[in-house]
């Protein structure tokens, strides 16, 4: 039976419609997925930060603040300040997102709360 061009299909007799093939890289979906999780992003306020700031976050300060994030969550930690070098940067580490950043030096407040973890990077 058919309504409107859609045929009906009985109980039991979904089959859903078929995958798009493969985009040709040779990297499976979980390794897709592993190095998606393993990206550290920066939120809108961190990169306003850095950007006023003048915070010199190159890839070899960007790979050290993963691997420090990479670090805090395998013991647990959900908030983290990471010290890399003259930079304290605060990340959710669940969710694997710099919050913001500021020199070491620099800034009225140097309170931060809600932080179970500190890296030195």
């Amino acid at each position: 039976m058919a309504l409107n061009g859609i045929s009906a299909v009985g109980v039991g007799q979904y089959s859903p419609p078929p995958l798009p093939a493969p985009s040709g890289s040779n990297a499976s979906f979980s390794d897709a997925l592993a190095q998606a999780g393993n990206d550290l992003r920066l939120s809108r306020h961190a990169q306003k930060r850095v950007d006023a700031r003048d915070l010199n976050l190159d890839q070899g300060r960007m790979d050290r603040l993963n691997s420090a994030v990479t670090q805090a969550a395998a013991k647990g930690s959900r908030n983290s300040v990471v010290m890399l070098d003259n930079l304290a940067v605060v990340v959710d580490v669940r969710q694997r997102t710099v919050v913001t950043a500021m020199q070491q030096q620099g800034g009225s407040q140097r309170v931060f709360t809600n932080i179970d973890s500190v890296v030195i990077a």
